[in-house]
């Protein structure tokens, strides 16, 4: 048995990550800010342990790690959390921006930070997959600090994987494109009928697949990064989103 660290863990696509994990018979550590998201951690009990706390503190990753590592030789780290909040250059300070944007990206390097410590320590080497988005490469209007940071985790991933590979850590990312959880839910549930079908419309013309994806389809591609299945894979950023990064608009649509 080994196991593994999920920041974010404790709703949406962490959520999903935890729970394929946990299904494949690993221990894992969720870190959760929301102590609300624990609740189902905590009743599930056995190899399944929450931590709640800011992932950009090194104390509470210290912790999640520490308590990984008594359950079992810590195999990888899965940093999913993530701060949603839009902002623009013309509206807000750039004090307020760069906030927004140290908050997505603290979290993922504290993380690894982390991580590579304790697998140097350990010397058996181990994963790391950092969740960015489709905006690191093409942003999404007004969301300007989240891509920003996205790009940075991107730029992050690459320079570990190529600092630590001798060591035997990889370091992939995931770049996600919308999926279907709680937030894209609440997102809809304000709206009536007719405008959940017209953004519906929009979702599926912007993923060639036609389709928003599935927690549980980021969560498959996370647990191949983190497997021995990819052991010659380190400084990928494996897109999980549908088509959306390569789907250009078409001058000859009407």
């Amino acid at each position: 048995m080994r196991s593994f660290v999920v920041t974010g863990g404790g709703r949406g696509v962490g959520r999903a990550v935890v729970e394929r994990l946990l299904l494949g018979g690993d221990a894992v550590v969720a870190v959760e800010l929301d102590a609300r998201a624990l609740t189902w951690i905590e009743a599930a009990g056995g190899k399944a342990v929450a931590v709640r706390g800011d992932a950009c503190l090194e104390e509470v990753a210290e912790r999640a790690a520490h308590l990984a590592e008594e359950i079992a030789p810590l195999a990888g780290w899965v940093n999913n959390a993530a701060l949603f909040r839009d902002a623009s250059l013309d509206t807000d300070d750039a004090a307020t921006i760069l906030d927004l944007i140290t908050s997505n990206l603290a979290a993922a390097v504290t993380g690894c930070a982390v991580a590579v410590k304790h697998f140097l320590a350990a010397g058996s080497g181990g994963a790391i997959v950092n969740v960015s988005s489709h905006q690191a490469q093409r942003p999404v209007r007004g969301a300007l600090p989240y891509a920003t940071a996205k790009a940075a985790i991107e730029g992050l991933t690459k320079a570990a994987a190529v600092d630590h590979g001798p060591a035997g850590i990889r370091v992939n990312a995931v770049a996600l494109g919308s999926i279907e959880t709680e937030r894209y839910q609440q997102f809809l549930a304000g709206r009536n009928a007719a405008e959940v079908a017209v953004v519906n419309a929009q979702m599926a013309e912007l993923h060639p697949l036609g389709r928003i994806g599935l927690a549980g389809e980021v969560a498959d591609a996370v647990a191949y990064l983190l497997s021995d299945t990819a052991s010659f894979v380190t400084g990928a950023v494996l897109p999980v989103d549908g088509g959306r990064a390569v789907r250009g608009p078409d001058p000859e649509e009407n």
